[in-house]
Parts: structure tokens; C-alpha cells; sequence
């Protein structure tokens, strides 16, 4: 291909040695590379390894899945779909151990930061993702990617109040 496109441009007495013809086909070249080139992926991903039938997969669907891109979570590490019976992508190889579905696999930088197996319902879904997203760096890099950071969950409990 390139051998072509070489001869193309230095073929005297062609219709496209005209420089007019020569610079459009030049812009033309230049934009299918641009559209060949890999476009790079976030730094960070939500990787869910689901199946279909899989009754706890409908459920995080139906409470975590139709919001989770609009929340500070989804910014930060956007969704990710994979079919366990599927082979895993290329770029998602180092990830091992996947039986149980739903599984929700933190990856960042070509890593796996750490892993949820199974949904154990929305409340506790929200606060172990936020301890995975918290391992993957500082507060400042986080507000960087997102514009907001999030924090760690605190590690003591809340008193209970009294009802009356």
C-alpha cells in the first residue's frame, strides 16, 4: 500500500502529479490513517463480566445500570461489557479467575485493581466500587480525571439514631 501510495505521488505526466489533485488526494491519505489508528481507551474501565439468564445481572441492571454513567463512578471508569462465555479482548487478558457472574473487575493501566463477585445489592455495590476506585490513586488525580473526587467511605460506623 504504501509503495502505491509512493508511486502515486511521484508518477510525472499523471493525472496526479497536478497540485491540486496531488494535495486533495495528500488530505484524503491523511485522514484514513487518522481513522485507522487505534483510538486509545480510558485510563480506567468497569469491567462486568455477565451472562445471559443470569437473574443478579437483570438486577444490578435494573438499580445500578441504568444510572451508573451519569454518576461520578461511571465517569471515572465507564462501563464495560463481557460475556463469560465469550474470550476474553486482547487488552483484557491479564484478568483471570472469572466464574461467577455478575463480576465487576476495576482495571486500570492495562491492571486489575480489584474485583466484585457477585451483586450484593445497590447500597453495598456503591461502596465497594468506591474503595476499589480509592485504591486506584489520590484524591487529586481522581478530581483531575472527573472534576469531583471521591472519597474512601469512612471506616467507622454511624450511630444510629433514635426514632420518636
Amino acid at each position: 500500500m504504501n509503495n502505491f501510495i509512493f508511486n502515486i505521488f511521484n508518477m510525472k505526466n499523471s493525472i496526479y502529479n497536478q497540485p491540486m489533485i496531488r494535495s486533495r488526494l495528500m488530505c484524503v491519505c491523511a485522514v484514513l490513517t487518522l481513522l485507522w489508528l487505534p483510538t486509545r481507551a480510558p485510563a480506567a474501565e468497569l469491567v462486568v463480566v455477565e451472562q445471559v439468564g443470569c437473574e443478579w445481572c437483570e438486577a444490578w441492571d435494573a438499580e445500578v445500570g441504568i444510572v451508573y454513567s451519569k454518576t461520578v463512578e461511571g465517569r471515572i471508569a465507564p462501563l464495560r461489557r463481557v460475556d463469560i462465555h465469550d474470550p476474553l479482548p486482547h487488552n483484557l487478558q491479564f484478568i483471570r479467575g472469572l466464574v461467577f457472574t455478575p463480576t465487576f473487575v476495576l482495571v486500570d493501566g492495562g491492571r486489575e485493581i480489584g474485583r466484585i463477585s457477585g451483586y450484593p445489592g445497590e447500597d453495598f455495590f456503591w461502596g465497594l466500587l468506591q474503595r476499589l476506585i480509592a485504591k486506584m490513586g489520590d484524591e487529586n488525580e481522581l478530581k483531575t480525571r472527573t472534576g469531583s473526587a471521591i472519597k474512601e467511605p469512612s471506616k467507622t460506623p454511624k450511630k444510629a439514631g433514635i426514632r420518636g
